[in-house]
C-alpha cells in the first residue's frame, strides 16, 4: 500500500485520517504544520500529501511549493474546512486555487469517508499514470 504524509494542525483530523488509512493497509505519517511536514519529506519519500490549507506559521500553499520542489509529481490532496461563503465579499476559493496550484483533488472538511477514499485512489492513479518518483516505485 501507500506510503502517506498528513498535514494538519486540527489533532482530531490527523487522527481521523490516520485511523482510516491505516485500517485500508496504509503507512501513515502525521505532521502538525508545514515546517515538520518539510523536515519529514526531506528526510523521507511519501506516495500521498494529505494538505490542509490553513494552518499556522508555514500555509498549505507555501507548504506544498516546496515539497513539490523536492518532488514535483507527489499527489496532493488539499483539505479545509474553509472554502468559499455564500456572499458578494467571499474570501477566494481556496482549495480550488490549490488545485490550479497542483493539488490533484480536494477535499472539505468535514467529508465522508468514502469521499476521502476516493481521493486516495484518484492520487494513486494520478502517481502511477505520470510515473511519479516515489520509494515504492510506483505503488
Amino acid at each position: 500500500m501507500a506510503n502517506i504524509l498528513i498535514v494538519d494542525d486540527d489533532p482530531s483530523v490527523q487522527r481521523t485520517i490516520r485511523l482510516l488509512l491505516e485500517r485500508a493497509g496504509h503507512d501513515v505519517t502525521v505532521a502538525g504544520d508545514g515546517r515538520k511536514a518539510l523536515a519529514l519529506f526531506e528526510g523521507g519519500q511519501f506516495d500521498l500529501l494529505f494538505l490542509d490549507i490553513f494552518m499556522p506559521g508555514m500555509d498549505g500553499l507555501e507548504t506544498m511549493r516546496h515539497i513539490q520542489a523536492l518532488q514535483p509529481k507527489i499527489p496532493v490532496v488539499v483539505i479545509s474546512g474553509r472554502s468559499i461563503t455564500p456572499d458578494s465579499y467571499a474570501e477566494p476559493d481556496f482549495l480550488k486555487m490549490a488545485t490550479k496550484l497542483g493539488a490533484v483533488t480536494s477535499l472539505q472538511k468535514p467529508f465522508r469517508v468514502d469521499a476521502l477514499f476516493a481521493a486516495v485512489d484518484r492520487c494513486l492513479k494520478a502517481g502511477e499514470s505520470e510515473g511519479a518518483d516515489v520509494s515504492t516505485g510506483g505503488r
